[in-house]
């Protein structure tokens, strides 16, 4: 069994594992992938945070919107507003029928775009929300 700071530390090292998969596939041109996993990375942090916060297992969510409001973050609109865009990778990357439509909406400069709000993100939550 994991204690707290063990939980902490996994999903840190994962979303940062997840991080450097984001970058490869962005350098290789799959921005589809590229943005789910960009998702996962975010997500992933939110959970460290969670389990930073609170003294029990973090929500089976992929809702980011969701996982930031019960981690007790209180976010304001504009991270609302990209935590809900983040949250729409997943479900667009996951499901045949969304792929077609959202492999157009990932154009370079959409991809390179959001590339660079999940990174500004993640270093935010790890300086900020998770003091590291």
């Amino acid at each position: 069994m994991l204690n707290k700071e063990e939980i902490i530390d996994y999903w840190i090292k994962s979303s940062d594992k997840d991080f450097k998969t984001m970058t490869v596939l962005f350098k290789e041109k799959q921005y589809s992938w590229c943005l789910f996993v960009g998702h996962l990375v975010v997500e992933k942090l939110l959970k460290a945070y969670y389990v930073s916060k609170k003294d029990d297992m973090h929500p089976l969510t992929h809702d980011l919107v969701r996982l930031a409001e019960k981690s007790d973050l209180d976010p304001d609109e504009k991270l609302k507003e990209f935590l809900a865009t983040v949250t729409t990778f997943n479900i667009n990357a996951r499901y045949d029928d969304y792929k077609t439509s959202f492999n157009k909406v990932c154009t370079k400069d959409y991809t390179e775009l959001w590339y660079s709000e999940i990174t500004k993100y993640r270093k935010w939550i790890k300086k900020t929300l998770l003091n590291r």
